[in-house]
């Protein structure tokens, strides 16, 4: 049996990948970024402040964190709720204790409901970023483009409604359609977090013009290693500094990088997770070669 001829046609094939949004390159390619101070690692802490419901739709799938069991699952549910009550100001003072910063990723949805928790961030000097309306609202490929638009229009209103103005987007679940670039882009966010395909900042083209891109390392998100992969608080703390050592070790040869992850409050705001947080904190803190940035600032100085 012979194959078509048409087997091997794609017709997006390009030089080094399939997307065109932006252009490939290998990492020996790219002009080395300079950070302030001359760091050679910029940290980019991200904490997600999401709303899950008690009976989410689950369509086209369920964001992760969502509820497990029937309705009602009210186990999973206040856990969550303690996150975003409780864990999450840990998480503050362990930042404000380092004299760290972060870039805190809110649904819109939680501007009213958490207006305490919104101003205590603000007031920390963190970085808001605008983390969709809900995590029900999912961005995918075979979503309504109106629908869609309507996400994006819902969610930058609250945050003008709000008396906020984030460049920086991150999608829920971290999911896109095809047109999501193009619609935060017109809606007024220049910044996004949803893609990692460099360990530096990079522009992707949009009907609006470029988007920058900066990384954030899903490979280093707590609830994925902590409980998806069931690590333990040593080992995700040891991956995190492993991966600043290998990204500073590489500073004379590819010039400043993103050492990012992920802090979930109710996963590693929970007490007996603190210490390794805290001992993180006191690691990127106190290495001369790490700059600690929110996503916005990160952006302007790849520029």
């Amino acid at each position: 049996m012979t194959l078509p001829s048409d087997y091997l046609t794609y017709p997006k094939r390009g030089y080094g990948q399939d997307i065109d949004r932006y252009t490939w390159r290998q990492a020996d390619q790219r002009t080395p970024l300079h950070w302030p101070g001359d760091k050679t690692v910029a940290a980019l802490i991200v904490i997600p402040l999401e709303f899950f419901m008690l009976n989410p739709s689950g369509k086209p799938f369920k964001h992760p964190g969502a509820m497990v069991t029937p309705y009602p699952d009210l186990r999973h549910y206040t856990s969550r709720d303690y996150g975003n009550r409780v864990g999450v100001f840990r998480l503050l003072k362990a930042l404000k204790v380092a004299g760290l910063k972060a870039t805190f990723a809110v649904n819109a949805v939680l501007l009213d409901k958490k207006k305490p928790l919104i101003e205590a961030v603000l007031a920390d000097g963190h970085e808001i970023a605008a983390h969709g309306w809900d995590t029900d609202s999912i961005h995918w490929g075979g979503i309504d483009p109106e629908v869609e638009a309507a996400y994006v229009a819902r969610t930058s209103d609250a945050f003008t409604a709000a008396g906020l103005n984030p460049r920086t987007w991150l999608s829920p679940a971290r999911q896109q359609s095809e047109q999501t670039p193009d619609l935060i882009k017109a809606a007024g966010f220049d910044i996004c977090l949803d893609w990692e395909s460099d360990s530096v900042p990079w522009p992707m083209a949009t009907a609006s013009g470029p988007l920058t891109c900066v990384p954030l390392a899903n490979e280093l998100d707590d609830r994925k290693l902590l409980i998806d992969q069931r690590q333990s608080e040593a080992e995700w703390r040891n991956q995190i500094l492993a991966a600043r050592d290998l990204l500073a070790e590489e500073g004379p040869r590819y010039g400043g990088q993103v050492m990012s992850f992920t802090l979930t409050p109710y996963v590693t705001g929970l007490p007996f997770r603190l210490w390794a947080v805290r001992e993180v904190f006191a690691a990127l803190a106190s290495d001369s070669q790490v700059w600690s940035a929110t996503a916005q600032e990160i952006a302007d100085a790849a520029i």
